[in-house]
């Protein structure tokens, strides 16, 4: 997913995927993290500045979809329909905004899915300031139930520490069949990806959860502080 404006990062000129990480584009290490899964094909969703997102990438085997209005995530993964008509596998949604990412945690979240018989396998972390994240709710015995976006989540919900990384494996036959059928009641407004969870439970499918090690390797980055930080990072794994 690399649709999205950053308004965050200030600056009009390029997209937020776009912007160099140590000399790279932010969007070439998510690919990257793809790639090392030898995929059957690899879509990068764009819309804003998608001319910028296209360039960027046009030496690398990427298909693209387009979202031209952004009404959130659920919508921008819905674009995809199209190429992935015929497909029956597996998807993997990643944001184009996390580049910490190991190839042996999307690993993991597979492993989880395949042995679950899972519809959906959601990628968690445990983080010490969860504020901002999409809050995993848990039923009594331990298992999935929701996931519920921080401005609509109650103050008990806000307490919860395990958020959603946005990263997740779904049956993609059992993916296209609910999509539709995500609503926007909330308080953004939008067609949130998380929501399409508790439709595939009702269908009678499974939805698991794969625990990330760290929080830092599922953060994505929203201001120019935090691409300081995730350089800093990469250079301390390099050393």
């Amino acid at each position: 997913m690399a649709a999205g404006k950053g308004t965050r990062m200030k600056r009009d000129d390029i997209p937020k995927v776009c912007n160099p990480v140590l000399g790279k584009p932010l969007i070439q290490y998510v690919v990257d993290q793809a790639k090392s899964l030898s995929p059957t094909k690899i879509i990068c969703i764009v819309g804003h500045q998608q001319e910028m997102v296209r360039e960027t990438l046009k030496n690398q085997s990427v298909l693209f979809a387009e979202q031209l209005k952004q009404l959130g995530t659920a919508h921008a993964v819905l674009q995809t329909a199209k190429l992935l008509k015929d497909f029956e596998g597996d998807v993997i949604v990643l944001s184009g905004d996390v580049p910490l990412l190991k190839g042996s945690t999307l690993r993991s979240l597979l492993a989880k899915h395949h042995a679950g018989h899972f519809a959906a396998t959601v990628l968690t972390a445990i983080a010490e300031n969860p504020a901002g994240y999409g809050r995993v709710i848990r039923t009594a015995e331990d298992d999935f139930d929701q996931v519920v976006e921080h401005k609509d989540a109650t103050e008990a919900q806000l307490s919860i520490a395990e958020i959603n990384s946005g990263i997740y494996v779904f049956d993609s036959q059992k993916l296209f069949a609910e999509l539709n059928k995500v609503g926007n009641s909330n308080a953004q407004g939008e067609y949130y990806l998380p929501d399409v969870l508790p439709l595939l439970q009702k269908s009678g499918a499974k939805v698991g959860v794969e625990i990330c090690e760290t929080f830092s390797e599922i953060q994505g980055i929203n201001t120019v502080d935090e691409l300081l930080t995730v350089e800093a990072k990469i250079l301390a794994s390099q050393e």
